[in-house]
Parts: C-alpha cells; sequence; structure tokens
C-alpha cells in the first residue's frame, strides 16, 4: 500500500481528501452515474462533459449481467473481472467511486459490489461530484483510454441474497428487510417506474428511504442523525439487514449509512422490487410498515 493511503479505506472519503491524493499511482477515481430511465439524464455523455480528473466511468449497466431479466443483478465473477480491470482497475489499487446525482444515488452500488467480489479497498467520495464542484475543485471533460489491469474476484456469497432466501425468513426476526424506495413505492401510493410490477413491500419489511440519508449538499448525515433515521425506521441495530429497493442500487445506499454507523452484518437481495413485485407467488403487504 502506498504510504500515503494510510487509513484507506473508510465507508466515504471526503472531497478534500480525494483532492489530496488524487494521482496517486494506485488510486482509482470512478463515476458511477446511474439514473432511472424516467430521469431523462444520460450518465455517460455528462461523465465525458465534466468529471474528476484521471476517473473512468464505470457503467452499471455493463458491470451487471445483462443477460438477466432483471435488471442491475451481478455478474459472474470472472465477467466481473474482466469488465472491471479493462477500467484500468487491478485487484492491489485502492478505489474511490463517486456520482453526480447529489444523493448517493448509484456510487453505493459499485461501493457494494466491489466488496462483495472480494474487494475491500474501496470507499464512496462523499458528495459525489456535487460537492466537489461545490468545494472548488477541478473537473475535466473527455472520454479517457484506460491500459488493462489484472482483477481477481471472488464473490463473498453474504453479502447477497436471492429471492428465495429471503422467501424463506419470512417472519423471521433475526433477519430484518429495509426498503430503500419512497414510502408511496413502499406503500404502494405511487407507481413503480417499471412496467407490469406491483405497488408495495415484501411483508414485515422497513422503509428507509435512500434520499432522506443525506444532506442538501449530497454528504451523508452525521453518524448521530443517521442513527435517528435508522431507529424511527424500526430497524434494529443488533440485528442483520438485507437491503431491497427497486433494482438493487439505491439499497446498497443503505448499507453505506448502515456500515457508517458500524452495522456491516448486511447483504442485498439482488434482484430487489423489480423480482419480488414482479412475481404473483410472493406475498405483497400494501401501506406503512407493520
Amino acid at each position: 500500500m502506498n504510504a500515503s493511503l494510510h487509513g484507506f479505506p473508510t465507508p466515504t472519503v471526503s472531497t478534500d481528501w480525494l483532492s489530496e491524493h488524487l494521482g496517486t499511482p494506485d488510486l482509482k477515481v470512478v463515476d458511477a452515474s446511474l439514473y432511472l430511465p424516467t430521469a431523462g439524464r444520460d450518465a455517460h455523455a455528462e461523465f465525458v462533459a465534466a468529471h474528476i480528473p484521471g476517473a473512468v466511468f464505470g457503467d452499471i449497466d455493463r458491470l451487471s449481467d445483462e443477460h438477466s431479466a432483471l435488471p442491475h443483478t451481478l455478474l459472474a465473477p470472472q465477467v466481473f473481472a474482466e469488465r472491471i480491470g479493462a477500467l484500468g482497475i487491478g485487484s492491489d489499487d485502492a478505489v474511490v467511486v463517486y456520482d453526480a446525482s447529489g444523493q448517493n444515488f448509484s456510487a453505493p452500488r459499485l461501493w457494494w459490489m466491489l466488496r462483495t467480489y472480494g474487494h475491500e479497498r474501496v470507499s464512496v467520495l462523499d458528495g459525489g461530484l456535487r460537492r466537489w464542484t461545490m468545494d472548488g475543485h477541478p473537473v475535466e471533460s473527455g472520454d479517457p483510454t484506460t491500459e488493462p489491469a489484472v482483477f481477481h474476484a471472488r464473490l463473498e456469497q453474504a453479502r447477497v441474497r436471492d429471492l428465495d432466501a429471503v422467501r424463506e425468513r419470512l417472519g423471521d426476526t433475526s433477519v430484518q428487510v429495509v426498503d430503500a424506495r419512497s414510502p408511496g413505492r413502499f406503500e404502494a401510493t405511487e407507481p413503480e417506474p417499471r412496467a407490469g410490477i406491483r405497488g408495495g413491500h415484501i411483508p414485515g419489511s422497513r422503509n428507509l428511504h435512500y434520499a432522506r440519508l443525506v444532506r442538501d449538499d449530497g454528504t451523508l448525515r452525521p453518524i448521530a442523525e443517521l442513527r435517528e433515521l435508522v431507529a424511527a425506521a424500526g430497524i434494529d441495530v443488533t440485528r442483520p439487514v438485507v437491503a431491497s429497493c427497486g433494482s438493487g442500487v439505491t439499497a446498497c445506499a443503505v448499507l453505506l449509512a448502515l456500515d457508517t454507523i458500524g452495522m456491516s452484518d448486511n447483504a442485498v437481495f439482488d434482484g430487489s422490487w423489480t423480482e419480488w413485485g414482479g412475481r404473483t407467488d410472493v406475498p405483497v403487504e400494501t401501506g406503512p410498515a407493520r
């Protein structure tokens, strides 16, 4: 490890930390911006227009299983290794991921993916591109070329759950499902953005909307406030969490917040609500969490 990266990683790093260490040979920066189709935003085009100097674009869609009927599910480890290595990210590198949403919308997904494939040297840039530019740090434009690197991936199964695993634990109070979607989607008072998906939530799950976890500048709320939000959502900090959302992306923002307050024994329901709500053989609750 480069001596200048002593103490890395933490769940998040500040813009000042990144500015100080930018250009360190074994530090790679990745823009992992991703938006819902209804947002009308082109993440790659925005990256080309303006990104943190030296960053590469980590396309979450490209780093997910395009052959799956579900969005954003995990690739086989060797395929992920090839695709992340093609971005110039090797197993010995420290990685800082960010996005341009201003809400930690998708950067935590790549943070979680890298950790799930056995790479622990990864942090999220607190506040992302919004905080970076607010603090007066420079950006550059263009679509950089990269030299491929060797990345070794192994799946950490404890960090991921499939539908059968979640269904088997319904009613089991030793594990709690936490849903990162908006209260309206959780309660089925507003429509799902994907056609054919029922409204509501997994029975017994709690609701902690990812957007509530950050301040106006996109940085995570202070630890005391995060703890208050977790408690208000009815989440027991002594029990592990399986996080869910629409397609497994913003669920990772919940895990980032939980990791920040010291809750690290958690996993993501990889198919999330797109899988659960798209089926008729699993139960659904509507209304507030019970």
